[in-house]
């Protein structure tokens, strides 16, 4: 790297993208971005807008923002990890750093690592262990890889609240997947409990016996949380517990629980995209406290494409 302040460059200018530039470019940092809706000129205009607002400097393909970074983040959808990093590994700099925060299984971020590390990067594993929004720039990180102690004190310098989890390669990714079989798994069964539950008129009966069995959870203000991120982000959930089921997979299980979570986010990405929870970018979207709003939704639509 430079010897001066780092240049970052973001691959995947979605909600996380968004958000870690925002919080680089209050500090007055450099900051690039290149996501592939910028080729699109029906869905690029919001991620134009917003990098004009904020100062982040727009590049041209995946090789070119390589070329301009000192620290390149990727933050994708998991199922393109490994394509970022082929794609990048001809701009990346000798020396720079490529930091995967894409929730992908150890097998893949192995492959990934391979590509970016032959291309003369150092490859470093980032396992995201919250949701980013509430945490922004100090989203907890697991740093994982033979070059994540030396990136460490630069993403310490940057604000980031990253500890490295092990010099091997694959650790932290799957405490990161491991965690997911329960979390995101947790998402889907709330929904699918209590969609349920709210068709046979018995929902405040099975929330009680919920606040009953596990007393520490508002069962009320998780489920409406759940709900909301799944029918925002599913698609990207979905994505994420396919990789998790093949890390489970990987250690001789059969995933039965991860690519049942995996069909259900996919399931509700489905319907979002289909418009059941109302218009993307309106107020009527997804924004109901009361999850019953949306359970609600969904068994309207599902009574209106009976056979």
């Amino acid at each position: 790297m430079n010897a001066g302040p780092p240049t970052i460059g973001f691959v995947g200018y979605g909600e996380v993208g968004r958000i870690l530039a925002e919080e680089l470019r209050a500090q007055g940092r450099a900051v690039f971005a290149y996501d592939l809706k910028l080729d699109d000129p029906s869905v690029s205009q919001p991620l134009r807008t917003h990098a004009l607002a904020h100062g982040v400097a727009l590049a041209s393909g995946h090789a070119a923002l390589a070329a301009a970074a000192d620290l390149v983040v990727s933050a994708v959808t998991a199922s393109q990890t490994l394509v970022v990093a082929r794609a990048c590994a001809p701009g990346v700099r000798p020396g720079s750093f490529f930091l995967d925060f894409n929730s992908a299984s150890p097998a893949a971020k192995q492959q990934a690592a391979e590509v970016v590390d032959a291309a003369g990067g150092r490859y470093v594993e980032a396992a995201v262990m919250t949701s980013v929004p509430p945490h922004r720039l100090r989203v907890p990180l697991l740093l994982g890889g033979r070059h994540a102690a030396a990136l460490e004190p630069v993403l310490t310098d940057l604000g980031f609240s990253g500890t490295v989890a092990s010099a091997q390669l694959g650790r932290a990714s799957a405490t990161k997947m491991c965690r997911s079989v329960m979390i995101k798994g947790l998402e889907a069964m709330v929904i699918e409990c209590l969609t349920a539950a709210r068709h046979y008129g018995v929902e405040d009966e099975v929330l009680a016996s919920l606040a009953e069995t596990f007393p520490g959870i508002s069962w009320e203000s998780q489920a409406a949380y759940f709900f909301q991120r799944v029918i925002e982000h599913g698609r990207r959930r979905s994505e994420e517990v396919r990789e998790v089921a093949h890390t489970v997979r990987d250690a001789g299980l059969a995933p039965l629980s991860a690519a049942g979570t995996a069909e259900r986010q996919a399931w509700m990405a489905d319907l979002a995209d289909a418009g059941v929870f109302g218009p993307r970018g309106t107020t009527e979207f997804a924004r109901s406290r009361d999850w019953r709003t949306e359970a609600d939704r969904i068994l309207a639509h599902l009574s209106r494409n009976k056979d």
